[in-house]
């Protein structure tokens, strides 16, 4: 089994914590070094509270969907025999009500688009099935109770 680890830091400062006048601003390292910012959204709570150029839980949940599908799609491809020259997606995550009653991203909707080259190109039922099989082997997928939706452009 494979552990995963992450350092997340918050502090208060000289905020006004009690009166929930706090920033919602804090830094996630993760284990090869990358430090990046984080915040609540601003959709949920205002800035300044919330830092809008930060990465947000939500479309960090939404970007980890999509990069695990595209990992593994990326293997695949190359397993089967089909060069991608490039891959890009748009990713979109709704939050809405899931079958507990509780606010949750309940659909997140892949729309990869991707460019191959070489003799050998995928036909439309290949790519589906490339895609599909993404979306099995995603552990991030595997991990959830959201539906994900797979809309290849």
């Amino acid at each position: 089994m494979s552990t995963y680890t992450a350092q997340v830091l918050w502090e208060r400062g000289d905020s006004d914590f009690l009166g929930k006048r706090y920033s919602r601003r804090h830094s996630v390292a993760f284990d090869g070094g990358a430090r990046t910012l984080w915040s609540s959204s601003p959709q949920h709570v205002p800035v300044p509270l919330s830092d809008a150029s930060a990465i947000d839980p939500e479309e960090a949940f939404v970007a980890s969907v999509s990069s695990c599908h595209m990992l593994w799609f990326l293997a695949l491809a190359a397993n089967q025999g089909y060069c991608v020259d490039r891959y890009a997606d748009e990713p979109a995550g709704q939050l809405g009500k899931n079958s507990d009653g509780r606010l949750g991203l309940t659909v997140v909707t892949l729309r990869p688009a991707v460019q191959f080259s070489g003799e050998k190109q995928p036909s439309a039922v290949e790519l589906a099935q490339l895609h599909e099989h993404a979306h099995e082997q995603c552990y991030i997928a595997n991990s959830v109770r959201s539906e994900i939706r797979i809309e290849p452009q």
